[in-house]
């Protein structure tokens, strides 16, 4: 572990002669949000530079941790700083009137709900943020069960028990087995730290384009912009029934409101008033565990460096998944790894490298479904011939499933394009409506899957749309710039 440099003096900061020990990066988790996005604002605070005194006075509110004791034969340190931030399940200091408001009851399970390296760039103007599926199938090294003294050889589970079984120690030893990547530092957060970090922001703003209600978390959002406090911000973040997609729907609802909260941090002025950056901080501290080497001075060095920090200097994305329901003996149904870009990825992570490097330059509208999802039969609503091959044409080249054959409608005066769907594929007709520009959306029960466009003399071109879950590039990275709301 670095050597932690030396104070500088209250009265005049010194700037550091090295770069800084690797401190501690802030960023968002699935309950992950809730404990990464927290951390990761610690670190954003204190690129305002705030006098050291101020955040110094701090240092004794964060709980030690020694996540690297006797630690051996540990991957080889590559450039750049990397965190292993885990969110728990911790809620001792919860109020019973917040367990019953945001469905927090229960008894914690003293595992990781949020595992997530974050990578700070040794130039420190980047940051990439991979998260680690909770259930990802995993092999602890060999390790003493913390809990029953027990010592066990290496053995199968869920990436996310390891926590259980062995502490921050087995958690870090994991990790760094199956990634290769040396971890730098150690930040643990929990709902408490979560909610209060959110609260003190004033609050971050997300945007969804579909409902979202989930009866377990108690989140029920309808479609649109709005801004969520701590507790709303909670169940946004836990929330794995929103939709079909379980855990990884969450770590994308996580990755949007890092980025959002990264965007409050860095835009609302808290950074340049110290009293506000003192209230954030000890909101998130009051409830962190972190490992011996990261302190103020860690924090504050980072922090300089991070001054113009924004959500495009962010890079977010998932440990590749090879198969879904990899099912093992005693473990269960687990995620398991695709071996061959998992490991290009952290090999990335070593070398330093921005995993959005090769990312396609895509300009391309974000909307619910993929094109590619989406079957179309165009009619030409006006008397220009070849209007309805055009369309078809156009539509077919953003990557609709059209018929390829276009027909006359019945009504040839249309001034304005329709989109005419049934009403049980309206996230397929937004999709195909945001396509076309200025178009209208009818709904009509019993037409089935297949939408229809009828093309009107308003017609000029059709906009490239894309889906929101699409892969972009070989590891499905996007930036905080293109998650947030636009």
């Amino acid at each position: 572990m670095p050597s932690t440099p030396p104070r500088p003096s209250a009265a005049r900061p010194r700037p550091p002669q090295r770069r800084p020990s690797r401190p501690p990066v802030r960023r968002k988790r699935p309950r992950w949000g809730m404990r990464a996005a927290t951390t990761l604002s610690v670190v954003v605070l204190a690129s305002a530079g705030i006098g050291h005194a101020v955040v110094t006075s701090l240092d004794a509110d964060i709980a030690r941790v020694d996540p690297f004791k006797d630690m051996k034969n540990r991957p080889r340190a590559g450039d750049g700083m990397n965190v292993l931030l885990v969110g728990t399940d911790g809620r001792d200091k919860i109020t019973e009137a917040e367990r019953l408001k945001y469905r927090l009851g229960g008894e914690p399970c003293h595992c990781t709900d949020t595992i997530m390296i974050v990578h700070i760039s040794e130039d420190r103007e980047r940051a990439s943020v991979v998260s680690l599926p909770r259930d990802s199938y995993a092999t602890t090294p060999e390790h003493v069960d913390v809990t029953t003294g027990e010592r066990h050889h290496g053995h199968p589970l869920k990436i996310n028990a390891a926590y259980a079984e062995g502490g921050p120690q087995l958690t870090v030893r994991t990790v760094e087995n199956m990634t290769h990547v040396k971890i730098d530092h150690y930040l643990e957060v929990d709902f408490t730290s979560f909610m209060r970090t959110v609260d003190v922001l004033g609050g971050v703003e997300i945007c969804n384009a579909d409902p979202l209600k989930d009866t377990y978390t108690g989140l029920d959002l309808p479609a649109g912009r709005h801004r969520l406090m701590g507790g709303q911000a909670l169940q946004y973040v836990r929330s794995r029934h929103a939709d079909g997609s379980s855990d990884l729907g969450r770590m994308k609802r996580q990755q949007r409101f890092l980025a959002a909260l990264i965007d409050r941090a860095t835009s609302s002025g808290i950074l340049l008033n110290p009293m506000r950056f003192r209230d954030v901080t000890r909101a998130v501290l009051g409830s962190v565990r972190a490992d011996k080497g990261f302190g103020t001075d860690e924090l504050l060095g980072l922090g300089r460096a991070m001054r113009n920090f924004s959500p495009s200097s962010s890079e977010f994305t998932t440990v590749p998944i090879g198969q879904m329901g990899y099912v093992v003996k005693g473990v269960g149904s687990t995620l398991k790894w695709d071996p061959v870009k998992s490991s290009r990825l952290f090999k990335s992570l070593r070398e330093d490298r921005p995993l959005a490097a090769d990312k396609p330059k895509n300009k391309a509208l974000l909307v619910p479904v993929a094109p590619q999802q989406i079957r179309v039969q165009v009619e030409n609503g006006t008397a220009a011939g070849g209007l309805g091959n055009r369309v078809d044409a156009a539509l077919a080249a953003t990557g609709f499933r059209t018929t390829g054959f276009p027909v006359n409608a019945a009504d040839r005066t249309l001034k304005r394009t329709v989109v005419a769907y049934d009403p049980r594929w309206d996230r397929s007709a937004r999709s195909l409506a945001a396509a076309l520009p200025g178009s209208e959306l009818r709904a009509v029960k019993g037409q089935g899957a297949v939408l229809k466009v009828i093309a009107g003399a308003d017609f000029e071109r059709v906009r490239k749309v894309r889906a929101e879950d699409e892969l972009q590039g070989e590891f499905g990275v996007v930036t905080g710039d293109e998650v947030g709301c636009v």
